[in-house]
C-alpha cells in the first residue's frame, strides 16, 4: 500500500472529461518516485500521452503551467492545494493524502500537553483530511481545540509562505501534524506561543523552544553582518506563485534612499549558484519563497535576507519584533 492517496480513478476520469490528448505530471521531490507508476497508469487507461516535469517544484506557487503551456492539455498538480492564481494551463490539483496512522503519536502528545488546555491544530496539506478525527480525539480527552482559518489557506492548514490560519488564536499551545522544521518555526515565530510539532513519519513529537533560538541567533548573525553592506541584490523569482516585482521595487527604493546601490536580479529557480557572478555585492535581499533565506542560509556565501530582516538592517523594524516573511495571496501581494 502506498503511504500516499495519488487518487488515480480522480485523475483518469479527468482525462477522458477532458479528452486531453497530452498530460502534464508535475510532483515536489518527495513525491517524484511515484512519477512513472502514475504516468504508465495513465496512458494505460486513456488516449493521453504523459510528460513529467523533472524540474524541482515547491508548492501550488509553483505550477509548471507557463513551461508546459502550448505543450500539454492538462496538467496534474500532486502534493499542494491551489492557491488563489490564474494558472495558464488547466490544471487538476491532487492532495495526496498520508496513508500514516496518527493515533499512535497522538497518545503519547497527550503527556507533551497535560497542562494546557486551549489547543491550536495546524498541518500540512497530506493531513488535512485528519484534522477533524484529531480535534474529536484531543477534545476527548478533555481539550479544547481551535482550528483557525484564513482566506489563502483551508481551514487549520499552513503552508511555507502563509501562517495566516494560526495568527491571533487564543490558544495556550499549537500542535503541527506533519514532517519538517520550517513550518512549525514559523508558527512558532508568528503565534509567540509554545508549538509541538508531531511527525508522524518517525513518530517523532519536539518542542520548537529550542530549534527557534537556533536559527534566530543564526538570522541575527547574517543581520548583523549585513548592516556594513552598501552594495545589495534584491532577488525576484519569476514563479507566478512567488513573483513580488512591486515589493522588489520597494525594496529598491528604500535601499537607494538610504545611499545605498541596489540591484533587481530576476531568477527561476533561487540556488547559490546564480549569484556567484554577482559577488561583487555586499549582500542579498529575497522576495520570493521565504524559506530561501532560511533553509539554504549556509549555502550562501553573502547574508541573504528577507524584507522584514532588512527592515532591522535599516532600524525600521526592532529586532524584538523580528518575524518570518509570508506572502498573501488574497492580497495579491506577490504582484
Amino acid at each position: 500500500m502506498s503511504m500516499y492517496d495519488m487518487d488515480l480513478d480522480k485523475v483518469i476520469r479527468k482525462i477522458n472529461s477532458k479528452n486531453a490528448k497530452t498530460v502534464g505530471l508535475q510532483f515536489p521531490e518527495g513525491l517524484k518516485m511515484q512519477a512513472v507508476k502514475i504516468a504508465k497508469a495513465i496512458e494505460d487507461e486513456t488516449e493521453a500521452t504523459v510528460i513529467i516535469s523533472g524540474d524541482p517544484c515547491f508548492g501550488a506557487c509553483d505550477v509548471s503551467d507557463w513551461k508546459m503551456k502550448g505543450s500539454v492539455d492538462l496538467i496534474v498538480h500532486y502534493g499542494h492545494t491551489p492557491l488563489p492564481l490564474k494558472y495558464e494551463v488547466p490544471t487538476l490539483f491532487i492532495e495526496a493524502f498520508s496513508q500514516i496512522d496518527v493515533k499512535k503519536d497522538l497518545k503519547k502528545c497527550l503527556e507533551e500537553i497535560k497542562d494546557y488546555s486551549r489547543v491550536g491544530l495546524v498541518t500540512t496539506t497530506q493531513h488535512l483530511h485528519l484534522l477533524n478525527e484529531i480535534k474529536d480525539y484531543l477534545e476527548d480527552n478533555g481539550k479544547e481545540v481551535i482550528l483557525g482559518s484564513s482566506a489563502s489557506t483551508r481551514k487549520g492548514q499552513v503552508l511555507g509562505c502563509n501562517f495566516s490560519s494560526i495568527k491571533d488564536l487564543d490558544v495556550e499551545i499549537i500542535l503541527f501534524i506533519g514532517s519538517g522544521n520550517f513550518h512549525p518555526l514559523g508558527i512558532k515565530l508568528f503565534s509567540n506561543v509554545d508549538v509541538l510539532a508531531i511527525d508522524p513519519y518517525n513518530s517523532e513529537i519536539r518542542k520548537m523552544d529550542e530549534y527557534a533560538d537556533r536559527i534566530l541567533r543564526i538570522r541575527f548573525a547574517r543581520i548583523t553582518k549585513a548592516k556594513t553592506a552598501r552594495k545589495w541584490g534584491i532577488i525576484v523569482s519569476s514563479k507566478e506563485g512567488q513573483y513580488r516585482m512591486t515589493l522588489a521595487k520597494e525594496l529598491k527604493k528604500i535601499l537607494e534612499e538610504h545611499n545605498m546601490e541596489a540591484y533587481i536580479i530576476l531568477a527561476d529557480n533561487i540556488n547559490p549558484d546564480i549569484l556567484l557572478p554577482y559577488m561583487e555585492l555586499d549582500a542579498f535581499v529575497v522576495s520570493a519563497c521565504p524559506r530561501i533565506a532560511i533553509d539554504d542560509s549556509q549555502m550562501y556565501k553573502k547574508p541573504l535576507l528577507t524584507p522584514q530582516e532588512l527592515e532591522i538592517v535599516l532600524d525600521k523594524r526592532k529586532w524584538e519584533n523580528y518575524q518570518l516573511d509570508e506572502i498573501l495571496f488574497h492580497e495579491r501581494y506577490q504582484k
